[in-house]
């Protein structure tokens, strides 16, 4: 039985392409779907197109806009289960997870339509009172936005949402191991009534045919979530023109528990952030730094309550499961000890469960890079240790967490803790909330009014109100 093929979207419409490239379900490591492997011609067409649909979309009113991506925001919705289903195909994912994952693409879309009415363009002081001067907030212009394969749809409206806001055209590249949701979403588009060349998806899996986009003088921002090492090769390969950068990379996020913090609390949460979603979250805690005095307390309480977890999902890929347990069995012959977990799970699909590793030195490959898996790492410090320094040891900078009911030691983490977002004794995302790294972890912000930003210019308009 052949696969269902899903067409790229270019300017209002869907195109194949000679070459196919095969969509896997990491849960059953069958087929899930097909998608168009393009060329350069296609990337080309996408360019011109995003180019035009500018030009209209821009110059389209914001109450105008507006009306249009909330038409889109309800037709989507309208689709939520054969696209909850198809993103559980191309992903794997617990139901309960591909709903959090759909839901945040409709939440984007209404949020930032809303935000945009908010936008400040304040009145400036002349010191002479012989000018008026005010800021102008305007479209950037065409953005291309290469996705993460972690959340499809969330990442999809982390990127969508500001743009079609701001009023932007977008060239949307999602990863190959999850295109297929993305897709669909954007056939929606035209019937929403935006115009065609505001919204272009499209895949591929050649670098140098991706390249062309970003090589292109025709985008103004390039947008992306993934690892740093891609988003050096990203930005290296779109400094051919002067372009805007946001990107959101790798992460080694560290969380710190004291001796004051509930344990059982502490250990509750860091679990349940570090295994949603299979640990493939930018944001995981990845090194688990425990006072000496709760070390072993700590321990029980996290693996109990690993051990009660539901089965959680699969790793992207067979790959990336067998890069996770070589860092685990590279751990273990230096001394670390597997509490629970630890290897791969028989059957079909790319399955690892829970692992709590101890005894963990911080120079393990394990503790030093980002794992993007089901693996926490849990370290003792004591009172002679610097917690902050052990916590800024790593080239990343995305998120941090702190567990204290001492607020002198909560404030003082989150002055000197080198992260994007510092999260105290309970971790905390949303939309309204500004989202991105500091350090080797990107630049710019995600999601708040921060990310609109992002999508809009800046203008400085005076005028000669007295010639005197």
């Amino acid at each position: 039985m052949l696969s269902t093929l899903y067409p790229v979207l270019i300017n209002g419409e869907q195109l194949e392409a000679d070459a196919t490239a095969t969509v896997i379900n990491p849960a059953t490591g069958q087929p899930a779907g097909e998608v168009p492997d393009i060329s350069p011609a296609l990337i080309q067409q996408s360019l011109v197109a995003a180019e035009k649909g500018f030009q209209v979309w821009s110059t389209m009113s914001p109450a105008a806009r507006r009306e249009i991506v909330l038409r889109y925001a309800e037709l989507i919705e309208a689709e939520k289960d054969r696209l909850i289903d198809l993103l559980i195909s191309e992903t794997g994912k617990p139901r309960d997870n591909a709903e959090y994952d759909f839901g945040m693409l409709t939440t984007c879309l209404r949020y930032f339509v809303e935000e945009a009415e908010r936008l400040d363009q304040p009145v400036l002081h002349d010191p002479d009172g012989r000018f008026l001067h005010y800021t102008l907030r305007q479209p950037l212009g065409v953005v291309v936005g290469v996705l993460a394969w972690n959340f499809p749809l969330l990442n999809l409206g982390y990127k969508l949402g500001p743009a079609l806001a701001a009023g932007c055209s977008v060239i949307l590249k999602p990863a190959l191991e999850t295109p297929l949701a993305s897709l669909e979403v954007g056939y929606l588009a035209k019937k929403a009534g935006l115009p065609d060349g505001v919204v272009n998806i499209v895949t591929c899996s050649d670098h140098d045919v991706v390249g062309g986009l970003l090589e292109s003088d025709i985008p103004s921002l390039v947008t992306m979530i993934g690892s740093t090492r891609g988003g050096l090769q990203v930005m290296d390969r779109s400094c051919t023109s002067v372009k805007r950068f946001s990107v959101e990379l790798g992460g080694n996020s560290p969380a710190v528990v004291y001796p004051d913090a509930p344990i059982e609390d502490a250990a509750r949460q860091i679990v349940d952030l570090k295994f949603a979603n299979t640990g493939q979250v930018c944001v995981s805690p990845n090194r688990c730094f425990v006072h000496e005095s709760i070390y072993e307390a700590f321990l029980d309480a996290a693996v109990q309550h690993t051990t009660s977890l539901n089965k959680i999902g699969p790793l992207v890929s067979a790959e990336a499961r067998t890069r996770i347990l070589g860092l685990v069995e590279t751990a273990k012959e230096g001394g670390a000890t597997v509490l629970c977990g630890g290897h791969a799970e028989d059957g079909p699909g790319f399955f690892m469960p829970p692992t709590i590793l101890r005894d963990v030195d911080r120079s393990m490959s394990v503790a030093c890079s980002e794992v993007f898996g089901p693996v926490l790492s849990v370290l003792p410090f004591s009172d002679t240790d610097n917690e902050i320094a052990l916590a800024n040891d790593t080239e990343f900078g995305l998120a941090a967490y702190v567990f204290t009911t001492n607020l002198t030691k909560g404030l003082r983490a989150a002055r000197e803790i080198k992260a994007g977002s510092v999260c105290i004794n309970e971790p905390h995302y949303s939309v309204q909330l500004p989202h991105g790294g500091l350090k080797q972890s990107g630049v710019g912000k995600d999601c708040s009014k921060y990310s609109l930003e992002e999508y809009l210019t800046l203008k400085r308009v005076s005028i000669q109100i007295d010639p005197t």
